[in-house]
């Protein structure tokens, strides 16, 4: 799931648009302030001031400038893309899938961690110590992504079924508990330097080093 930064001064348009792009794009999620974790899309609202700031902290994180039209205070590049109002919702969807698209495609997309590099766009994960590659499902990016965002604390089986699975009544823990198991067999290969996943306290967590 996306995590999208959405900077805006109108409240009341932040709102709006928010639950719009919620509407229509359900597994984006939209945030309204800086938290620490990964962020893989900006959208900044008519605050072309701010864009130099937010580059200090998210570098290579594109950035979607909301601009009233004839403004051209700042120009379309590789990582910043102006979108001008009044807005098509569609066109914003796009250049939204687009920027994380191109983030993923990049060194700067990738997860890394414990000697693993886990390009999501290509859906596999490279092992540093043997050089091997393994080939992933949707499903098992979607769990490490999440894991990797939540990497300072232990998510539980139920958040992690949430928020990858979403409310569905066709799944279980047992769903998540079977997804993780198969996850490890296919990298870990039994070596305990390589562990992917720990199980703590009814939860999971990443081994990041």
């Amino acid at each position: 799931m996306p995590n999208i930064l959405f900077l805006s001064s109108d409240s009341d348009f932040a709102a709006d648009l928010s639950e719009q792009i919620s509407l229509y794009a359900k597994d984006f999620v939209i945030l309204n302030h800086d938290d620490a974790g990964l962020i893989d899309m900006i959208i900044l609202d008519e605050q072309a001031d701010k864009l130099e700031e937010l580059r200090l902290n998210h570098p290579r994180t594109p950035v979607i400038l909301l601009q009233k039209s004839g403004d051209e205070r700042v120009g379309s590049t590789a990582l910043n893309n102006v979108v001008f109002k009044p807005l098509s919702l569609d066109k914003l969807l796009n250049q939204i899938k687009s920027g994380i698209n191109l983030l993923e495609n990049t060194e700067d997309g990738y997860l890394t961690f414990n000697k693993y590099i886990v390009r999501p766009i290509k859906k596999d994960i490279y092992n540093q110590r043997n050089q091997e590659v393994v080939k992933l499902t949707e499903k098992e990016v979607a769990i490490i992504k999440y894991l990797y965002r939540c990497r300072d604390r232990i998510v539980t089986k139920n958040e992690l079924l949430q928020e990858v699975w979403g409310y569905s009544p066709d799944v279980s823990t047992h769903t998540i508990e079977t997804h993780i198991y198969r996850l490890r067999q296919k990298v870990e290969h039994e070596d305990a330097e390589a562990q992917l996943i720990l199980t703590e306290d009814g939860g999971y967590r990443l081994k990041i080093c």
